[in-house]
């Protein structure tokens, strides 16, 4: 029984691995005014997927008018010259789509999904954005609501919400990525209708953005059409503002508490890393998934399980264009202390970094990481996304073909080498969460 349910085992990583060398095919083309294109076919099912990515992001505002990257994302669901207020949304639900976007410190990123017979009308949705957006001041002020509600409920009002923002707060002193996406309501409530326009003006163009089309496409009639509602789209006037910052490396930790509206402590540690496209990325992404990846990772497994000291632990190595942090919290177990649980973490890196990974841990880390690799290019809406980032961050959107040999690349000893490299003490941010009831009050004269 037990060399039948390893047969099975090897069996499945085998095709896996087979499965992962399948190179995703893909088309691409520039038109005149700078829009990169991206087509992918897979006729095995009829839907499209259509997206569009725009550099821009947190990092491309002004120190005060943040969060406007994140405006535009809801700001550009309006409506356009052609598309009435409020149709947007339904044009594509009417027709059996869905539709979504997300915004980063680097990038904003909007995509469809629609039966594949629909993907001229996904095209010129996607153009009306580009071209004819419905920026006025009923817009303004009805996202700016928008905006709010949504802060309330995802960072004001949510437990242990603010980690983000006042992480990055601490980690970076000269960067823009020091502010979270969601910005500062006062600076959107100062802005005139003309600062929106101008950003949009400025970020919202075809040399700016990568529109990609994965799905059950004809290649020919796909170009057709793109041509036909992108073409006449002008090219933005002037340079693309890119900040050219260098954030200092720390050499001291930064340590600071948190009161927040919750009943459990938190710890949260941030170190910083390098740029986006570095090599040791793979290694940082690998190390994350071993200490906090699922149930069987180090840290669940110590601190979870064995010592009950946290209810949960996770990493997250938020990679970013020019150098984002490695962000590991844990939410202490009922009458443990932040104190007692930052050691038992401290410990744990410390044992990584002494000793690394054993052999059996490191087949199991990569059997992990390829099965990831896989399952994001197992959907059309994954191809899409995989094939627009690898374009703008990595070179080239041949790069989605070389992921898996990047993370292959990545030997056992790295593992401990990017972990003594980075989770360094004397550069870190640590941040306590702790109740607001833990909090001293003045005392009365």
């Amino acid at each position: 029984m037990r060399k039948l349910a390893f047969l099975v085992l090897l069996i499945s990583f085998t095709s896996l691995s087979g499965i992962a060398q399948n190179d995703i095919e893909f088309k691409e083309f520039t038109l005149d005014n700078g829009l990169h294109v991206i087509m992918h076919q897979d006729n095995s099912t009829p839907i499209v997927v259509t997206s569009v990515l725009y550099h821009v992001g947190s990092k491309n505002e002004q120190p005060d008018r943040t969060g406007f990257a994140h405006f535009f994302e809801h700001l550009l669901f309006e409506g356009s010259e052609n598309i009435p207020r409020g149709e947007y949304m339904k044009k594509i639900q009417s027709e059996g789509g869905t539709l979504n976007a997300y915004t980063s410190n680097d990038i904003t990123y909007y995509y469809e999904t629609l039966p594949s017979n629909k993907l001229e009308l996904a095209l010129y949705m996607e153009s009306e954005r580009m071209l004819h957006a419905k920026i006025d001041q009923i817009g303004v002020d009805t996202q700016r609501e928008v905006v709010k509600e949504e802060k309330r409920q995802r960072y004001d009002n949510q437990p242990y919400g603010t980690i983000l923002p006042e992480t990055l707060e601490r980690a970076y002193s000269k960067h823009p990525y020091q502010w979270a996406p969601i910005g500062s309501l006062e600076h959107l409530n100062a802005a005139t209708l003309d600062e929106f326009m101008n950003f949009y003006n400025e970020f919202y163009v075809p040399n700016n953005a990568t529109l990609t089309i994965a799905g059950d496409i004809d290649y020919k009639q796909t170009e057709v059409w793109v041509k036909k509602y992108f073409s006449e789209i002008p090219r933005g006037d002037g340079s693309i503002y890119r900040p050219d910052v260098e954030e200092p490396k720390k050499e001291e930790e930064i340590r600071d508490i948190i009161y927040d509206n919750i009943q459990i402590p938190a710890v949260i540690q941030a170190y910083n890393l390098p740029p986006k496209d570095h090599p040791d990325s793979y290694a940082m992404d690998m190390l994350s998934t071993y200490l906090t990846g699922g149930e069987s990772s180090l840290m669940t497994k110590e601190l979870v399980d064995k010592q009950q000291k946290a209810l949960a632990v996770a990493a997250i190595p938020l990679d970013l264009e020019d150098g984002g942090i490695f962000i590991m919290y844990g939410i202490t177990n009922r009458g443990v202390e932040a104190d007692s649980l930052e050691s038992e973490i401290d410990i744990l890196i410390k044992k990584v970094q002494e000793e690394g990974i054993s052999d059996r841990d490191f087949q199991k880390l990569q059997n992990i990481i390829e099965n990831d690799v896989v399952n994001n290019n197992s959907s059309m809406a994954g191809i899409a996304q995989n094939l627009s980032q690898a374009h703008v961050f990595y070179g080239g959107a041949g790069h989605i073909n070389k992921t898996l040999e990047k993370y292959r690349e990545v030997k056992q000893s790295d593992i401990q080498r990017v972990a003594n490299k980075y989770l360094t003490l004397d550069g870190r941010v640590v941040l306590h969460y702790l109740p607001k009831s833990a909090q001293a009050t003045p005392e009365k004269e």
